[in-house]
């Protein structure tokens, strides 16, 4: 549709607004459909993991590479995607991102085998952590107005989390009435709309933006090989030679990577950055809390249908009011956080959330199901009161230039938080499973050390955050 012309109207009026949100329309929506479509891909497939078990024949080890294969190479390019955004502009950038990430969809649907969905998952990590970055530069470009600009980014903050915690709900419905490939089936007409929404936004700019490709390189080898030795660790045992060479692994790439970002004259990931104390905390925090969450979300979809022998849509709609809860506390904090200062919403959201890990712990295969609902409520309001006010406290402690880096970085740490935390629950729910495929006491093991995790950063933020941050 054309949009009316500027020059049509009275010479003594003033330009009329509705051009302008008809041309932002278009790159606000195909943000949001993209932030949408890749935050639900992490959280889905966790309801889908038993059908795939049966279908694949994969084990244990196979679903958590299922699982991380997509999360960790999301986290590891998190890095440096916001450059490759800068360096081609954030309307093509986007486009690579979001084809490539249908193309992957496609190959994880008719994936013959636990290989081959291992290796598409990892390429759709890869084009998610390209589309995250460009999905907010093209809201940043359509509009100029700050006002307008940080609604759309609400909107836009709002529809991930919202995606993220309904994930569970859409992928047990789509795997109990159509199988677990229609979990990324759905992705190919989203991707194909978002391209053609895209048609109708304007071009990015783009500028030279240096890439780090040693820094990225070794960044992607030490994630890799940490997260090998933590999953397989528990399979081939922890003195294998593959676990002992993965480990190894992550110790010199991780070595090499410190020594690419000392030496490169545009690191991705600034050490000087690292060393501010209000940085340093606040990446810590981003980590935990996402052990925690989406360590619980693993461990549940297989607890709900591995352990209770619910339908994958039964176990779908326990997630329900997790999204409901997520979904209202991640409007309340903001205002929270003006009124009472980012430090104290920071620390009792992670104080919430060591409450929930701790709950969780008794829970057996008798817990009443409206308890175990009531149980979780807290999962789900500790971590989304905590991050918004975690995001901007970030931003606040950094240049402006610095912003991308630091979000990127923050996103980065998020990913990797969770990724750990699906290896560790992984091997422990293994452990002394019995027949049942899941094993109570590694879940207790798992749930005690992410709440000590989240434990540890609740007293770093009380002691170390600033105390009248806003």
């Amino acid at each position: 549709m054309s949009t009316p012309s500027v020059t049509a109207a009275p010479a003594a009026t003033e330009p009329q607004p509705m051009p302008r949100r008809h041309a932002t329309l278009a790159p606000l929506l195909a943000s949001l459909l993209g932030f949408t479509v890749i935050s639900i891909d992490v959280s889905a497939v966790n309801i889908a993991l038993p059908d795939i078990r049966s279908s694949l024949h994969g084990g244990m080890a196979g679903l958590q590479w299922v699982v991380d294969g997509y999360t960790l190479m999301f986290a590891a390019l998190m890095l440096s995607a916001g450059a490759l955004a800068d360096r081609a502009g954030a309307r093509r950038a986007y486009v690579w991102g979001v084809a490539l990430f249908t193309l992957a969809s496609l190959a994880c649907a008719l994936a013959p085998g636990i290989g081959a969905l291992i290796a598409a998952r990892v390429a759709q990590g890869g084009a998610a952590a390209v589309v995250l970055p460009a999905s907010l530069s093209l809201i940043r470009q359509a509009y100029d107005d700050p006002r307008r600009r940080a609604r759309a980014i609400a909107m836009w903050t709002v529809g991930g989390s919202v995606a993220m915690a309904a994930g569970p709900v859409l992928g047990g419905v789509l795997t109990e009435v159509a199988g677990w490939r229609a979990v990324f089936l759905l992705n190919l007409p989203i991707g194909a709309l978002i391209i053609a929404l895209l048609t109708r936004t304007a071009p990015s700019p783009s500028r030279p933006a240096p890439l780090d490709l040693a820094g990225q390189a070794t960044a992607v080898l030490a994630l890799a090989g940490l997260a090998f030795a933590v999953i397989e660790g528990g399979h081939l045992g922890w003195t294998s030679a593959p676990v002992l060479g993965a480990a190894a692994l992550a110790v010199v790439a991780g070595s090499a990577f410190h020594a690419a970002e000392k030496r490169h004259r545009a690191p991705m990931v600034p050490l000087a950055m690292l060393r501010q104390r209000q940085v340093g905390v606040s990446l810590a925090i981003g980590f935990a809390l996402n052990a925690g969450f989406y360590g619980i979300i693993f461990m549940l979809g297989l607890y709900y249908q591995e352990l209770r022998g619910m339908s994958g849509i039964g176990a779908g709609l326990m997630f329900v009011p997790l999204a409901a809860v997520i979904t209202s506390t991640n409007l309340l904090s903001p205002p929270m956080a003006e009124r009472f200062g980012r430090r104290w919403v920071i620390v009792i959201g992670q104080a919430v959330m060591v409450l929930a890990m701790f709950a969780v712990i008794p829970l057996d295969a008798d817990t009443p199901l409206w308890l175990v609902l009531v149980l979780l409520v807290p999962t789900g309001m500790g971590g989304a009161f905590a991050v918004p006010a975690l995001t901007a406290l970030l931003m606040d402690a950094v240049p402006a230039e610095r912003a991308g880096t630091a979000s990127g970085l923050l996103n980065s740490l998020r990913q990797t938080g969770g990724a750990m935390s699906v290896a560790l629950f992984g091997v422990l729910l293994a452990s002394d499973a019995g027949g049942t495929g899941f094993s109570l006491t590694g879940m207790r093991e798992s749930l005690l050390a992410v709440g000590l995790l989240l434990c540890a950063t609740t007293a770093l933020s009380a002691w170390l955050l600033p105390r009248d941050g806003r």
